[in-house]
């Protein structure tokens, strides 16, 4: 079972996941989030029906698990739970492909890091709109040369999605908590 603090985590994901903040995760939110990130990227058609397909993929694969119809966070958790009970690196090695995948596709480029604007892009595509937070919580990975590392970013979400030790340091936690 996972402890206290990492399934004050998971609340914290479920709750940015719920794109138009209705307090249930359904796939208005897959189709919000994926309508507002192509929007926002002014992708070409090719690329749009591409990430429109790989967002859809994503949340099914990572986010309903199998399950249609709404997700309540009580849903969500157990979901979660239940894996990570099961086999905790196991779920570790999920959510490496979970995170690996959800920035590669903010990566639009391709250039392997996240850019300011790539990143304002998603955040603002899945409902969170607060520029001045967004960017503060860009910032804090110290990007150089306006980039960030896309493995930094990653691995700062699996932490974030695995880490039971809240004496180590969380920017994902800390942003959301800041109110990103």
């Amino acid at each position: 079972m996972a402890n206290e603090f990492l399934v004050s985590k998971w609340k914290i994901w479920y709750k940015s996941l719920d794109v138009n903040h209705d307090g249930k995760i359904t796939f208005a939110d897959v189709e919000e989030s994926r309508s507002k990130f192509s929007e926002l990227h002014h992708l070409p058609e090719e690329q749009k029906k591409q990430v429109m397909k790989n967002l859809e993929q994503w949340w099914n694969e990572f986010i309903f698990r199998g399950k249609t119809g709404e997700i309540s966070e009580s849903e969500f958790i157990k979901m979660l739970s239940k894996e990570f009970s099961a086999d905790k690196a196991k779920f570790k090695k999920s959510m490496e492909k979970c995170f690996n995948i959800l920035f590669d596709v903010i990566d639009t480029n391709k250039d392997r890091s996240i850019s300011e604007d790539e990143f304002l892009i998603a955040f603002k595509a899945y409902g969170h709109e607060n520029v001045a937070l967004d960017t503060n919580f860009f910032k804090a990975y110290k990007p150089i040369d306006g980039l960030v590392p896309f493995k930094e970013i990653v691995n700062s979400w699996i932490e974030f999605a695995t880490s039971e030790d809240k004496t180590k340091p969380d920017i994902v936690k800390t942003a959301f908590e800041a109110g990103v």
